[in-house]
């Protein structure tokens, strides 16, 4: 061998006549079975392979390759891993230039066939597989750098490789239980593992894709995932997953989940357990992606989610309604779970990824989510909800809170305007009018992520008498100028919701709990000295209105109210710390811990707490009073002339989108006013709309100076919140009214003084000069 070898490197030229001198034995040796003389074939062949590397070696590389594929085309399996490591061996060889004509179709036919041997006896077959996969990965090394080399990243080679080695991960022997666990692999013992070996080939298969070719690599392994049926249970592969997520460029992330989603939209009428198998494995890849930027595909993982999301619920609403009565109904309630499964496991993806988006992506995503919620009566929502029915529609807009509650969990804006911008709030507060408790629970959870910004509420969780509230160290800053102005243009809004959301029959009590922590909230955050007399109203308010009851509520709903205003006056009393304010708080507390503890939250949210019978015939020193309440805050320099006006809430066109029964449509009665002083030849028209408030206050004389306070109040605020384009047409009509009635005055002037001018002159006096009367 060591002649041969010298001889060889010292004419290289004759290197191409000893390949296909060898090549020639070799054969016949294969066929007469002769396995000692091919031994010593392909030994002289790997020898000389690895001496020489001159520019002759070429048709010797020929020889040498064909005698490998004999080696592996053999039956016997001792000669196809001797032809797999001679392989190997030629594969780690760095050749001076490139063979562009040389081609590995067989090798990678091969190899993958040996990958999915079958022997009969188990280590042969652990041995086969093991070569398999290591003449795979030669394959690789030698082609995978060069681009101008016949690439094996066509899809026909890709189609074998990579379910080869998933075959391989996913085919770890089995140990027996009684056996006990094996012992932690070593690092030689990896190279006999065929499950090892073959996530370490395709780690390296991964990590050498470019932009190009990354979608021929990932594409088959959806078609081995879907064949052999791993997406029910999907632990293998979640796991296939990572690997391809780790492995890969980072910048190539978004490829991957393009592709799971594009494969999601493939399958979505598949059985619910598939589509939340293939769900979840996308929350996988998104852990890992969104940790750096994922570009375009951030609206686009929401839309497809979103779209599944629905199409989940409108298979849930079929199956409700399409199911007959009697053996099927398991089957449905099977099916309804399946889809809540799937409807969980987006919820969470759409959690998880919108948690960590950078912040002005995460105010993007808010926006697209809620632009997806539909409302009764309005068609701002870009979801097709016309197959849902109002069940279903109700189970998405579910949903979509719960994906909204998700995203802006953990979201602190240095700003409330940044978090609640009007854009965002009309459209959230929408839900929060609806007949459906749950949704309002909802919507109150996301406001109170948005206003959370120094993490107070889980201190505030459950509505009680705190006794002392400095012991809950609440952290707060100074209200800022931006904060201040978004109170004076949003305050109304917040408190009418909250006021309307009290009043609700279905009300249970973590609404109640909900509505007493929105209160507390806007205190801690949002509250200066207008804002805590304005919130105070507002618990007076809802508390006159749990004694008059015009609402008809049952008496635990009026119990409720009363016991959240205890809960929100004993806190905001310690807030803003005015001794005579907390001693009048104090003092009704005990009293009704007395008399009358259903008043009180730590009872009436009891079980089995005892309702009065009647809640008309109480003293009135178990309610907190305007009048003292007044008086303690006016000592202590508060401007406190609101107080005295009762808050009542605006009605607005949402009442009649959220279908509320507790809030009567207002119809406006058009009535002409004709002025007698007008002749009926000219008519003038006039309207005044005429509700239920506007005759009250007709009714009602007292109070006519706060009346008037309020009436300005509400111009200045419909001027500071009215579209412009709404205000400006109002002045232009009341323009243009006042021109006409002066016209018709001008005119009826100019009638009178003719008239006296002719009657002047036929008494043969001079007539007076008509003077042009001053509008």
């Amino acid at each position: 061998m060591e002649k041969l070898t010298f001889y060889a490197v010292s004419a290289p030229e004759k290197l191409d006549r000893i390949g296909s001198y060898l090549a020639e034995r070799l054969s016949r040796d294969v066929v007469r079975h002769r396995s000692g003389y091919v031994l010593i074939a392909m030994e002289a062949l790997d020898q000389l392979l690895m001496a020489c590397h001159s520019q002759s070696i070429k048709p010797f590389v020929e020889s040498f390759l064909h005698m490998v594929a004999k080696l592996l085309e053999s039956g016997e399996p001792k000669l196809q891993v001797l032809g797999t490591n001679s392989f190997v061996k030629f594969a780690n060889i760095e050749e001076d230039t490139p063979s562009y004509h040389r081609r590995y179709d067989f090798f990678v036919s091969r190899f993958s066939a040996m990958c999915h041997s079958c022997h009969s006896d188990p280590e042969t077959r652990t041995e086969i597989r093991i070569a398999g996969i290591r003449g795979i990965q030669g394959v690789v090394r030698k082609t995978v750098n060069d681009e101008l080399r016949a690439t094996i990243w066509e899809p026909q080679h890709m189609d074998k490789i990579v379910p080869s080695l998933l075959f391989n991960m996913q085919k770890t022997e089995e140990v027996d239980s009684r056996i006990g666990p094996p012992p932690s692999p070593s690092a030689a013992d990896k190279e006999e593992n065929p499950a090892a070996l073959a996530e370490n080939c395709f780690r390296e298969l991964l990590g050498r894709a470019t932009f190009g070719n990354m979608n021929n690599a990932v594409r088959p392994v959806f078609a081995h995932l879907d064949h052999h049926k791993l997406w029910d249970p999907n632990e293998f592969a979640a796991h296939c997953f990572k690997i391809i997520m780790y492995s890969i460029q980072a910048q190539y992330s978004h490829h991957v989940i393009q592709e799971i989603l594009g494969h999601l939209d493939a399958r979505k009428k598949d059985s619910p357990r598939v589509r939340a198998g293939i769900i979840q494995v996308l929350l996988e890849a998104v852990a890992i992606a969104a940790k750096g930027s994922i570009g375009p595909t951030v609206l686009e993982v929401f839309n497809t989610l979103l779209k599944h999301l629905r199409l989940s619920v409108e298979f849930e609403a079929n199956d409700l309604q399409g199911e007959p009565v009697g053996s099927a109904n398991l089957n449905t309630s099977t099916k309804d779970n399946d889809e809540k499964i799937v409807q969980n496991a987006i919820i969470q993806t759409i959690g998880f990824f919108g948690s960590n988006l950078p912040d002005y992506q995460r105010s993007e995503i808010m926006m697209f989510i809620m632009g997806k919620v539909p409302v009764f009566g309005t068609s701002t929502h870009t979801l097709d909800i016309s197959q849902l029915g109002d069940l279903g529609t109700r189970r998405i807009q579910i949903m979509l809170l719960r994906s909204l509650l998700m995203v802006t969990s953990g979201y602190k804006a240095k700003t409330i305007v940044t978090a609640l911008p009007g854009s965002f709030l009309d459209p959230l507060l929408s839900p929060s009018l609806m007949e459906d408790y749950e949704l309002r629970q909802l919507v109150l959870e996301v406001m109170h992520n948005l206003m959370d910004r120094h993490d107070n509420r889980a201190k505030l969780r459950g509505i009680r008498i705190i006794p002392d509230v400095a012991d809950l160290k609440i952290k707060r800053e100074k209200i800022c100028r931006q904060d201040a102005s978004f109170m004076k243009k949003n305050g109304q809004q917040l408190y009418r919701h909250i006021y309307l959301g009290c009043k609700e029959e279905d009300n249970v009590q973590k609404n109640y709990e909900l509505l007493y922590t929105s209160l507390a909230l806007i205190t801690i955050e949002l509250a200066n000295e207008e804002v805590v007399i304005d919130l105070i109203r507002l618990a007076i308010a809802l508390q006159d209105s749990a004694i008059i009851n015009e609402d008809s509520l049952p008496a635990f709903h009026r119990c409720g109210i009363m016991a959240l205003v205890a809960a929100y006056l004993n806190f905001v009393s310690q807030m803003i710390a005015v001794p005579a304010f907390c001693q009048h708080v104090s003092k009704v507390i005990e009293i009704r811990t007395m008399e009358a503890p259903y008043f009180l939250p730590e009872h009436i949210f009891r079980d089995k707490c005892m309702l009065p019978k009647s809640l008309e015939k109480h003293d009135k020193n178990l309610y907190f009073l305007t009048n003292k309440i007044a008086e303690s805050l006016g000592g202590s320099g508060y401007s406190v002339e609101k107080l005295s006006v009762p808050y009542v809430p605006q009605v607005t066109d949402e009442d009649r989108l959220s279908r509320r029964k507790s809030i009567v449509d207002t119809v406006s009665i058009q009535v002409d006013i004709l002025p007698s002083s007008v002749p009926s030849d000219d008519v003038v028209s006039n309207t005044e709309e005429i509700t239920f408030e506007a005759l009250k206050k007709a009714i009602d004389t007292s109070g006519t100076e706060e009346q008037e306070k309020e009436k300005r109040r509400l111009v200045i605020e419909k001027f500071q919140k009215a579209p412009f384009e709404e205000i400006a047409a109002q002045c232009e009509s009341k323009a243009n009214l006042l021109h006409d009635r002066l016209a018709q005055i001008l005119e009826l002037t100019i009638r009178t003084e003719k008239k006296r001018t002719r009657e002047a002159s036929t008494c043969g006096k001079l007539p007076r000069k008509p003077q042009t009367p001053k509008p």
